[in-house]
């Protein structure tokens, strides 16, 4: 499967890993269930990517939204079932 995408921000320390996508939505949202499926669904895939990549730490998710700025974290629950058939 071919993925085409650009990482905003990539952290990575010898505990985790954290991508960061940068979002410029006017307002942003002010919850996670208000945010669209399609961002949740790109960090997703992203940590999928990642995880492979990285096997031996964990891979962490989060949105920064510009208008604020705010830093909101995506749960791996959540990151999970929008990757779930």
């Amino acid at each position: 499967m071919a993925i085409n995408g650009r990482i905003d921000r990539l952290v990575v320390t010898p505990d985790r890993v954290l991508v960061i996508d940068y979002k410029t939505n006017r307002p942003a949202p002010d919850a996670l269930d208000r945010v669209d499926p399609a961002y949740v669904l790109q960090a997703a895939v992203y940590v999928a990517v990642l995880k492979r990549l990285y096997p031996d730490r964990p891979v962490e998710a989060a949105l920064v939204w510009t208008d604020g700025p705010k830093l909101m974290p995506i749960p791996q629950a959540m990151l999970e079932a929008a990757l779930a058939p």
